[in-house]
């Protein structure tokens, strides 16, 4: 027979307290979603609030206030804007406005405008040679802005925003004249022939930018050449090369355009110059994205001979629980105001909290970085040592998921530029005399030499690796072929240039 019993059993188990949660998902945000992550709680938590001043303001104005001092704040306050009124009262700032005032008449003229301080920006801050306009329009809008200002007939014009909805980003004809052809016909019931919306093709091809509605890349070309004089020097040769004899020179057969053209080399490096100015995506220089910048989260600097890492002030806002409102919650109220008085103050208090691990965590693991990759600031990639997560936790004793939140989406501007945490980790190649080289500084290898090659004859993949054995660097052929892709860099048939 089955009884209740009462049993007391003792037990360990891992809790993932609200704190944590929160302190975990701010070290992996990136500065961007930190920024907006913030502006989110200080529009939802009415205890925090953003504070300007130095470090030693910010510590005073994070102490818990007190009744008197919120009392002489209140009072130098009251003293403050009384002064303030008896001074703009004295100097005759606060005179009325005159009724009748002469036609041609400035504000300057009749009030006395103080001029701004030197170095201060009128414009609340802001680089004035920063690019301050927002995302420009797409080609699709620019195409259809030049076609409603050209004088062509409705039917025209249907047709010709038709062919723009079938180009694509780069500016090419992403269908079939003759699908829109048929989709004309069907969809607006028009009697027209294709020989038609040829010429509408034609009129759309004439249009900004040169060379957009093309249907290949050779009649891509051919458009831009058509915009050039007829006195500029190789151009009769550079229309023919670009449309008959474009997939002999994307072969790298030099030989045989020479043949076909009757050019010698230094005349073939002409046309292929004059060919190289062109634009083989005109789509291009029309885009509605925005520039993204990078803001660095850590910066290093070379200080007494020594590498120091110091976290970026104006990645984010500096954050204090509000005095004023905090001085209203009272231990002993239930009510339902100060319940939620209370627990915003909790929650305050635990942002701040978190953003400061964050801090501390993101400063240790760049710290520790530099450490590992000295060698690397002073000389550069071929320099970069072999560092794995594995090798940061241990030092730091932390997990490497951990390691592997504070470096993803974060950058460190150095003297050599900015890069990703991640950048500084990479695999190890084993070389002869028994030590270790990374694979960040084999790829630095590989575009050297590919960079100094011959240009008639460029290196294989096996001469490549030849090299970094006689190097002492034991790598094969296709790890070599490996980082080479990795880096976009063509194979060596299509790396040949002309002597």
């Amino acid at each position: 027979m089955l009884k209740p019993s009462v049993q007391l059993r003792l037990g360990q188990n891992l809790t993932m307290t609200p704190q944590l949660q929160q302190a975990i998902r701010l070290l992996q945000l990136s500065t961007l979603e930190l920024q907006a992550q913030i502006q989110e709680t200080l529009e939802t938590n009415p205890m925090l609030e953003a504070v300007e001043g130095t470090e030693a303001d910010q510590e005073t104005a994070s102490e818990e206030p007190r009744e008197q001092e919120q009392a002489e704040t209140s009072e130098a306050a009251e003293a403050a804007e009384a002064a303030a009124e008896t001074e703009g009262n004295a100097d005759g700032s606060q005179e009325q406005i005159p009724d009748e005032l002469p036609v041609d008449s400035n504000w300057d003229d009749i009030y006395d405008v103080p001029p701004s301080s030197a170095g201060q920006s009128d414009h609340d801050g802001r680089d004035l040679f920063e690019n301050q306009t927002g995302p420009s329009e797409s080609l699709h809008e620019h195409l259809m802005w030049q076609v409603h200002l050209s004088s062509m007939s409705e039917r025209d014009r249907a047709i010709a925003l038709t062919i723009i909805d079938s180009i694509n980003e780069d500016g090419y004809l992403a269908e079939p004249i003759e699908q829109i052809h048929a989709a004309l016909a069907t969809d607006r019931e028009m009697d027209l022939e294709l020989d038609e919306v040829e010429a509408v093709l034609n009129m759309v091809q004439h249009l900004d930018p040169v060379g957009v509605g093309a249907r290949d890349l050779a009649e891509c070309l051919t458009l831009q050449l058509a915009q050039f004089p007829e006195d500029t020097p190789w151009l009769a040769e550079a229309r023919a090369l670009a449309r008959e004899h474009l997939d002999a020179l994307g072969a790298r057969d030099y030989k045989g355009v020479q043949r076909r053209l009757g050019l010698d080399d230094g005349e073939l490096q002409q046309v292929i110059a004059l060919i190289q100015t062109l634009n083989p995506r005109p789509g291009g220089l029309i885009s509605s994205s925005s520039p993204e910048y990078i803001i660095p989260d850590v910066f290093v600097r070379k200080r007494e001979g020594r590498w120091q890492v110091e976290l970026n002030p104006e990645i984010a806002p500096r954050l204090r629980v509000n005095p004023l409102y905090a001085s209203f919650v009272r231990r002993a109220d239930s009510s339902q105001d100060n319940t939620y008085m209370r627990n915003s103050l909790q929650e305050a208090r635990w942002f701040i909290k978190s953003l400061q691990s964050r801090n501390e965590t993101l400063l240790r693991v760049g710290t520790a970085i530099v450490e590992h990759q000295r060698a690397f600031l002073e000389y550069g990639d071929e320099a970069m040592k072999p560092l794995v997560l594995r090798d940061i936790a241990e030092q730091l004793e932390m997990h490497e998921s951990t390691i592997s939140r504070v470096t993803t989406q974060k950058f460190m501007h150095t003297p050599r530029g900015i890069y990703e945490f991640k950048y500084f980790f990479s695999s190890h190649v084993g070389t002869a005399d028994g030590g270790e080289c990374s694979a960040t500084a084999i790829r630095a290898m590989i575009r050297k030499l590919v960079a100094e090659e011959p240009q008639g004859k460029p290196m294989s993949d096996s001469k490549i690796a030849q090299v970094l054995v006689d190097r002492g660097i034991h790598v094969a052929r296709r790890t070599v072929a490996k980082y080479r892709e990795a880096m976009s860099i063509p194979p060596s048939n299509e790396r040949k240039r002309l002597v």
